[in-house]
């Protein structure tokens, strides 16, 4: 008798010890893990160790710090490709929005080591730019290292130097190239076009700038020009961009094609879809909202022949007038502009092929877009919980999965976007029932709702929905480093 009662003991103790005894330095209890590679969606244990996902389990977890997890969803941190915001400040509302990496892929900076080498244990997400095509061309025109375009301070200084306007000679063509060049050896994971802003840039050199990422394997950012330098057609900006990518074989990401394409969108989407059934390598990104936003002095606004009203002054909120817009433009500044349509940014919202990103720009001004607080939350709260335009799972590999696949040619980025062992642990624990976007066009300062916690590289940026004060845990994304990922999909252990 004694010996059936000690094989019961030891039989009860096994099945009710943990599969899992070892040091972790965090562990995530009872927590919804949700990975969008392997689809996997269940409740599981996830050990973190030296800043890695090491365990993730259907049975306990011990030997480390425990989160409780229970009621919240473990989703890979979210991955911006178009964050303008690029400071401490604007970071704080993108780590309460869940963002764990951010890339400002559209403008892009130059020089980029030095770029990179400024952020250095400032930035909350971890970080990464492409070399910038209106930066360099600056630099051509007039010798000055401008770094960030957006923050627009080195723009003034540029006033009345024609950067962006004159045509290039042949031998300011040939150093743009070689500037590009340079910037994609200092660790750019693209090249940055805002066509847009640079009217100046013909088509033979555009073109150029696709040889080149063609040449280096690594892809264009692009905002398309606005169809009012292109003849008017509102398609050809869009065609442009698709020719170069089929005439070079560079891959192509076309940067918010929802503000891009306005009403046409479902067309140019068509277009987009067709292009890559015929073996093109190009992807799309939309943000939640139904206004854009730009500096008022910028390219975009030469000849602008809109309605002012639908112009939000950043500074003070106002709407603007014929009278005001020209004055503003003389000093320079942030400028929200309104009038898209709900139903069809619910639809560009839903689309299953087009990433997430935010276009968020530096929280400047006491009317600054909101996209750069709520852009995540937004759609995880009101377009899949409220509207149930489209499920959870496709809206996180939207925001996570999609864009580590975009930069996939980045070793680092093999590592992100998924909950598996191996894997980076940027995380994002959000309540599904409570997550949603609380800044507005007026009072955009305001943090998201529903995020509990958020981890970069295993260190908490935010915990029990506060921000962590003085943690700056981001590291720089650099094409050409980093080893590749060794995830094991759907790991259960």
């Amino acid at each position: 008798m004694k010996i059936v009662w000690f094989v019961l003991l030891v039989l009860a103790q096994l099945f009710t010890q943990p599969v899992f005894a070892q040091d972790f330095d965090l562990i995530i209890k009872s927590g919804r893990v949700m990975d969008p590679e392997s689809q996997l969606d269940a409740i599981r244990d996830v050990g973190i160790k030296d800043g890695q996902i090491v365990a993730i389990s259907n049975t306990p977890l011990s030997g480390g710090e425990i989160i409780n997890g229970r009621g919240l969803v473990v989703s890979p941190g979210f991955i911006d490709l178009h964050a303008h915001g690029q400071d401490p400040h604007s970071n704080a509302f993108q780590v309460q929005d869940g963002v764990t990496t951010a890339f400002e892929n559209e403008i892009g900076v130059f020089p980029v080591d030095s770029w990179l080498a400024s952020q250095a244990g400032k930035s909350r997400p971890n970080y990464g730019a492409t070399a910038s095509h209106l930066a360099a061309r600056a630099q051509v025109f007039t010798d000055i290292e401008i770094g960030n375009p957006i923050y627009g301070t080195s723009l003034a200084r540029l006033a009345g130097q024609n950067y962006a306007h004159a045509p290039l000679t042949s031998d300011q063509h040939n150093r743009l190239l070689t500037l590009l060049e340079s910037g994609l050896a200092q660790g750019a994971v693209g090249i940055g076009i805002g066509s847009t802003y640079v009217p100046g840039a013909d088509q033979a050199e555009i073109h150029a700038l696709f040889q080149v990422a063609a040449s280096n394997k690594t892809p264009i950012f692009i905002h398309v020009r606005q169809s009012n330098q292109l003849g008017g057609n509102v398609f050809a900006p869009l065609q442009e961009a698709l020719a170069n990518a089929a005439a070079t074989g560079a891959p192509l990401h076309v940067v918010h094609i929802n503000s891009t394409m306005g009403e046409d969108v479902r067309l140019a989407m068509d277009m987009i879809r067709g292009a890559k059934a015929n073996g093109l390598d190009v992807t799309t990104e939309s943000y939640p909202y139904t206004a854009g936003s730009s500096r008022i002095e910028s390219a975009l606004f030469d000849e602008y022949d809109g309605d002012y009203g639908q112009l939000q002054w950043t500074t003070t909120g106002e709407r603007l007038t014929k009278e005001s817009f020209e004055e503003y433009r003389k000093t320079g500044g942030w400028v929200i502009i309104h009038g898209r349509n709900e139903l069809t940014n619910t639809w560009v919202t839903a689309q299953p092929d087009i990433m997430i990103a935010s276009d968020g720009v530096p929280f400047i001004g006491a009317a600054s877009h909101p996209r750069g607080a709520g852009t995540y939350a937004r759609v995880l709260g009101h377009y899949v919980r409220e509207l149930e335009a489209l499920e959870l799972m496709t809206g996180l590999k939207k925001m996570t999965l999609d864009p580590a696949n975009r930069l996939a040619h980045v070793p680092a980025m093999r590592r992100k976007g998924r909950v598996q062992v191996g894997m980076d642990a940027d995380l994002t624990l959000f309540d599904p029932d409570q997550i949603l976007d609380q800044a507005t066009y007026t009072l955009p300062n305001r943090p998201s709702l529903g995020i509990a916690h958020v981890l970069v590289g295993g260190q908490f940026v935010v915990r029990d929905s506060e921000l962590v004060k003085d943690a700056f845990p981001g590291q720089a994304i650099r094409s050409g480093t980093g080893t590749s990922g060794t995830g094991t999909k759907g790991t259960d252990q």
